[in-house]
């Protein structure tokens, strides 16, 4: 666009307001930090791009010209509102203002959301949280997202990723009922004679094949089963119900682990894998929203890092 300023404009601009508003060539010079000449050049070089004299000067006194008035007062709201603008801006680091959009697992709302909600909504009350439940994966760049909590295995490679925890793990599991009906299998691949109780990724037309790992590699076993969720915790309620075996991140079952209501099955082939993590897109200049969050979220409940898997396991493909 043409009317977008250049740089020698903005400048000669500024020079010109500072002297109508002062009135005084030397006092406008040591506001802006520059010397008095630097500054008659500046404004000289506007009123020659202009072709009209702006200012009447003397060895005494400066005054404005009929056209400098009506420059100056057109001008002068516009330069107000743009100072207003930047010092709102700079306010913002100190207090965060605005939405941040969040696509996070389900898994990971319950664990490094849902306990900073509070906290953070009473220190920040000029964020909003957007936050979109949803265990597809998504493009973040292209879904309008600021940030997405999920594991690591599914996280682009240009993201920046903060661990927010200890690697996981997924085990199969069963009630004590069933295994008196249906035996115990021995091995991963024993699965494909049991009922299992099946998931599928939002968006992907099959089942989830469970994944095992043995002689330094990972395997999978695409199991059958008289029930296929989307979600996650309806998998386990027909597990727990005895309806099937189910593979449950290990967190999940730990209670009805110990109190017997479930038996963790195949455990020497169920792995650890990369945990849960916080990611968002590279960039130089972060939103004092979304580095509230972010900071929010990584010194959550849980102590970050958690520890190192007993053995080394290479990732699984994603």
């Amino acid at each position: 666009m043409e009317e977008i300023l250049s740089g020698q404009d903005y400048n000669q601009l500024r020079a010109f307001l500072a002297v109508a508003e002062a009135l005084s060539f030397s006092r406008a010079a040591a506001t802006l930090g520059v010397s008095p000449s630097a500054l008659s050049q500046m404004v000289r070089g506007l009123e020659d791009s202009v072709g009209l004299q702006l200012l009447h000067r003397t060895t005494r006194t400066v005054a404005l010209t009929e056209v400098g008035e009506a420059l100056f007062q057109r001008i002068r709201p516009a330069a107000r509102e743009m100072g207003l603008a930047l010092n709102q801006i700079a306010e913002s680091r100190e207090n965060p203002a605005g939405t941040v959009r969040v696509h996070t697992f389900r898994s990971a709302v319950r664990k490094h959301i849902d306990p900073i909600l509070e906290s953070f909504t009473a220190r920040y009350p000029n964020v909003v949280l957007d936050i979109t439940l949803d265990d597809q994966v998504v493009d973040i760049v292209a879904g309008g997202f600021d940030a997405a909590l999920r594991i690591g295995e599914v996280i682009e490679k240009d993201m920046v990723a903060v661990r927010l925890g200890p690697e996981l793990r997924q085990i199969a599991v069963a009630t004590p009922d069933y295994l008196a009906r249906y035996g115990a299998p021995q091995h991963p691949r024993d699965l494909v004679h049991h009922r299992c109780i099946r998931w599928r990724w939002p968006g992907e037309a099959l089942p989830y094949a469970w994944e095992f790992f043995e002689d330094e590699a990972w395997f999978s076993v695409a199991v059958d089963g008289p029930l296929i969720f989307s979600d996650k915790e309806s998998a386990l309620v027909a597990t727990l119900k005895g309806i099937g075996i189910g593979f449950p991140i290990e967190d999940t079952v730990r209670e009805p682990l110990a109190d017997g209501r479930l038996v963790a099955l195949l455990e020497p082939w169920c792995a650890p894998f990369p945990g849960l993590f916080i990611c968002y897109p590279r960039q130089r200049q972060m939103a004092p929203a979304l580095r509230a969050f972010i900071d929010a979220v990584r010194a959550g409940p849980e102590t970050q890092g958690g520890q190192a898997a007993a053995r080394s396991v290479p990732a699984k493909s994603a």
